[in-house]
């Protein structure tokens, strides 16, 4: 049996929350995804960890837009060949910081897919991993039994450019980019918030529902509409939005795309 901690959400079939090492340790039915960089999971990972960056899971689309997430067909057989399959148990976890929030933009990317097995946030991190004295493994996991990933997209966790175009003041945007990156230029009427204040601590935890409320609400951020969150590539916005969606503040969509994407449909 899975064990969870109290702060869970379920949103269009997704049963999202966070699992502290305490209990990740006693389950070993979970599938372990390590969301940092792929030169980080070689240093060290939690024991039984596959590697998980978002690196090797986006590229240059068709249209020059740096940063898509790959189409639903490539991401199935890579979670295949990982041995993941739709209902499958899943534990992902970063740093935050060199993951860029990767950990975050995992749990969107499985919500997104119609992943139908519980997906959980390691609380803390690798970090929280090590302070609870636990081990860590050097090197690359063993080959794994590859499997079948049946998705069922959700297109709803996800926004356009062409929507966000004609969007009528329907969402409150937010910029989660750096403070060099908004004054350089961002999305018209939004408001910005670094991804960075969307957690706190040593080891990077989210920020609870009353913390949440409080951040956006004193940066003028409407929660009576929905709201969305956008970087560069969806990464950084991705842990915006589990952050967010554990709150249970209301709707919230990532914008994929991002700025990248922004600036190339208004060429």
């Amino acid at each position: 049996m899975l064990l969870l901690m109290t702060l869970t959400n379920t949103v269009l079939g997704a049963d999202l929350g966070l699992i502290s090492p305490t209990e990740l340790v006693k389950d070993n039915s979970c599938v372990i995804l390590d969301c940092r960089p792929v030169k980080l999971y070689m240093k060290n990972h939690l024991p039984a960890a596959l590697p998980f960056s978002w690196e090797n899971l986006t590229a240059t689309d068709i249209n020059g837009i740096k940063y898509r997430i790959l189409p639903p067909d490539e991401l199935a057989q890579h979670l295949g060949g990982l041995g993941i399959n739709e209902k499958s148990k899943i534990v992902v976890y970063g740093d935050a910081d060199k993951s860029w929030g990767g950990e975050g933009w995992g749990t969107w990317l499985f919500t997104w897919l119609g992943h139908q097995g519980p997906v959980r946030l390691l609380d803390g991190g690798i970090s929280a991993w090590k302070e609870a004295g636990l081990p860590l493994k050097k090197g690359k996991q063993r080959e794994t039994e590859k499997t079948m990933y049946q998705v069922d997209l959700k297109p709803g966790e996800n926004i356009t450019a062409h929507e966000l175009l004609n969007r009528d003041s329907q969402y409150t945007i937010v910029d989660v980019r750096s403070g060099l990156e908004w004054v350089r230029g961002h999305l018209p009427d939004a408001i910005h918030v670094s991804w960075k204040k969307f957690y706190k601590g040593p080891n990077r935890r989210p920020l609870s529902t009353e913390q949440l409320k409080k951040m956006l609400v004193g940066h003028g951020v409407n929660l009576d509409k929905p709201v969305v969150y956008y970087c560069t590539g969806g990464i950084r916005s991705g842990y915006a939005w589990l952050v967010h969606e554990l709150s249970g503040l209301g709707m919230v969509k990532n914008f994929e795309g991002g700025i990248e994407a922004w600036n190339k449909s208004l060429k």
